[in-house]
């Protein structure tokens, strides 16, 4: 009874208080305060599609720094239109938003999705499974028909001319599979396997000695690797032995510069370094990695072939050079809108993201630098950029500068460089510059993206179809074929400039024979660079080194315009030839510190000072990835000749 009569005493006092309040509200007679007026307003997480799992994020403007979710009620906006609002702020539009002030709207009817009517897609949905089916046919039927009429020879004779559609029918058949059956039932067994074999065998050696044994692995594999192979008569083992003495170089002089050498991983480091001498082994010592590459190579100059078509009509011979360049980043833009193009690059990531122990964002820019180039690369983890810790910053810096893009690929093949060293060295680059950028700036710090590896969705630059994405392609193919023809007109004018003003004063010092120009000085710097690469000691040494030091100072496009037409390089030997090929395959030069920084500081402004500070680093780092990529390719190639692509200077 007197737990009840205390009850009812404080309802009592608790509703004099509410009444004597609201006395006093009334007594101010505020409409602000009157509780009539308060909105009401039905929250996203407790309406009905929150029970559905749905949940849409709404941000205000002005607020942040991000753009906002909001799209502009503008009457030209395409995202006004696609959601029905007739001619942006109308009054309709403002009774829309009053009947919202009431209460009397939900978010739970809004809706991103295109509401035109989708036939096409709609169609494609309901009977996927037939049109998988079909293509899969399709592609069995021309597989076994070739078999059939060429047996395990191509067209052309070639006895492995097999392999290339087999590739082409497994990747299909592998890629419409997939739709269906998850791919856990091939990753489960690998990771069964590889956790009862690999793992319980490194279980048993103790901590200590893993680092050190997985060195000492290695360093086997390099000597077998490069030293069991017969010598050929510009490759000799004194050849090969320079070569892998100018890689341990180059790991040494990285470790003494590193800016924490008691912090490096070395795992990642032995791991980079072992994958990247594995890939240099299948596609320079076999026959199938060869083949492969070779056969990229092909597609690469058939699609050079098919953009010239388009241009037969130009007599001017530079055009269709950028021709190409604007089909093929036309390409890359209608795959990247299908997704194909993501996919291949997660998967890419996921490799190294597993083996070598890097984050997942450090791991996607390294395997889409070689495909879209260091801008782009940067723009797939455009929502992590500003909260990557330095190491990150320094390693997305490094693959962008450590190997070229697809979009100027092309070009280089329309030179006449050999297609399949540049490949080659592109996927090359890829674990060097991992492992390059942990010896030269070590990770110290916590990641955002470690444990995942994943590819956001950027919805605000996704075209509205094919044809959008394909157009939106040709104009960035024509801007950066545009750049491309001033970049190299201005640089070759000025380097012309600078050539006359020194050999007008070298004259004066009897500096005639070779006269003194830019390529000398370089050629002189990187003089010992050439000679740690392999290059043999028969008068290519300067030559290789101006080359090197061109492509540092200007670019590698100018280098390899020298290298293929200039006659001063026409008579160079095989071997000097490919490992120049390598060595200049990357954006490793001056001018590219503008591009990174210019990228990354757009993307993330707050963290322009951070990457301005570790550019040039990343610079070194780069080049120093793509002159192991050198080292290793004079390390293992035995027969020069079959990458060999006469220089139009020295006639073909």
């Amino acid at each position: 009874m007197a737990i009840s009569e205390y009850t009812a005493a404080t309802e009592h006092t608790i509703h004099q208080s509410i009444a004597s309040e609201q006395h006093y509200l009334d007594q101010k007679s505020d409409p602000a305060l009157d509780t009539a007026h308060e909105r009401t307003q039905s929250h996203p997480h407790h309406g009905p599609s929150a029970e559905q799992g749905w949940n849409q994020t709404e941000h205000s403007k002005e607020t942040t720094y991000q753009n906002s979710a909001i799209p502009s009620q503008d009457s030209q906006n395409e995202n006004v239109h696609r959601r029905q609002i007739p001619n942006g702020p109308s009054s309709k539009g403002v009774a829309a938003v009053a009947d919202t002030e009431k209460g009397n709207s939900s978010l739970d009817n809004r809706s991103d999705e295109d509401p035109r009517p989708k036939t096409l897609s709609s169609f494609y949905q309901k009977y996927r499974v037939y049109f998988h089916l079909f293509l899969w046919l399709f592609f069995t039927s021309w597989w076994i028909a070739g078999l059939v009429l060429h047996g395990r020879k191509d067209s052309l004779g070639s006895r492995t001319g097999w392999l290339k559609p087999f590739l082409l029918w497994l990747a299909i058949t592998l890629r419409l599979l997939f739709f269906y059956i998850p791919i856990t039932i091939i990753t489960k067994p690998m990771h069964f396997v590889w956790n009862n074999t690999a793992v319980k065998m490194v279980s048993f050696v103790p901590n200590k000695l893993r680092t050190p044994a997985g060195a000492a692995i290695v360093v086997a594999v390099l000597l077998i690797g490069g030293f069991a192979s017969p010598e050929t008569v510009d490759n000799t083992r004194d050849n090969r032995a320079v070569s892998l003495f100018g890689l341990a170089v180059i790991i040494f002089v990285l470790w003494a510069t590193s800016r924490n050498r008691k912090a490096i991983k070395w795992h990642t480091v032995i791991v980079g370094m072992f994958a990247q001498f594995i890939v240099a082994l299948f596609v320079l010592r076999s026959g199938v990695g060869y083949n492969i590459f070779n056969f990229v190579s092909e597609l690469a100059s058939d699609l050079l072939g098919f953009a010239n078509q388009g241009t037969s009509f130009l007599t001017n011979p530079s055009v269709p050079k950028l021709a190409a360049i604007i089909f093929f980043v036309a390409i890359v833009q209608l795959l990247y809108y299908w997704g194909t193009l993501q996919w291949f690059i997660q998967k890419f990531a996921v490799f190294f993201f597993w083996s070598m122990r890097v984050s997942g964002a450090e791991a996607v820019v390294a395997a889409a630098s070689p495909f879209i180039g260091q801008g782009e690369s940067a723009m797939l983890i455009k929502p992590f950029v500003a909260h990557l810790t330095q190491a990150e910053l320094h390693q997305i810096m490094t693959s962008g500068f450590a190997t070229i893009a697809g979009s100027v690929l092309v070009a280089y093949i329309a030179l006449g460089v050999n297609g399949q060293a540049l490949i080659s060295s592109c996927v090359m680059s890829i674990p060097a510059s991992l492992a390059i950028s942990k010896l030269r700036y070590p990770e110290t710090e916590e990641t955002l993206t470690t444990g995942r590896c994943v590819i956001p969705n950027d919805e605000e630059e996704r075209a509205a179809n094919s044809l959008h994405a394909f157009a939106n392609g040709a104009w960035l193919g024509l801007k950066i074929s545009g750049m491309i023809f001033a970049t190299l007109l201005c640089i070759i004018a000025f380097l012309g400039l600078v050539d006359g003003l020194l050999t007008w004063w070298g004259r004066y010092l009897n500096i005639n024979d070779p006269p003194l120009t830019i390529e000398l000085i370089v050629g002189y710097i990187c003089y010992p660079i050439a000679f740690l690469l392999g290059v043999p000691r028969n008068g290519d040494l300067l030559k290789v080194g101006q080359l090197i030091g061109t492509k540092v100072i200007l670019n590698e496009f100018v280098a390899y315009t020298k290298l293929q037409t200039d006659p001063a390089f026409a008579d160079i030997s095989p071997r000097s030839r490919l490992i120049a090929t390598y060595a200049l395959c990357g954006f490793a030069n001056i001018g590219s510190l503008g591009t990174q920084i210019g990228v990354l500081s757009q993307i993330a402004p707050g963290r322009s000072g951070d990457v301005s500070r570790l550019a040039v680093s990343a610079l070194i780092a780069g080049a120093l990835s793509t002159l192991t990529s050198a080292s290793i390719a004079g390390l293992l190639v035995t027969d020069q000749a079959a990458f060999f692509t006469p220089s139009a200077a020295g006639g073909k």
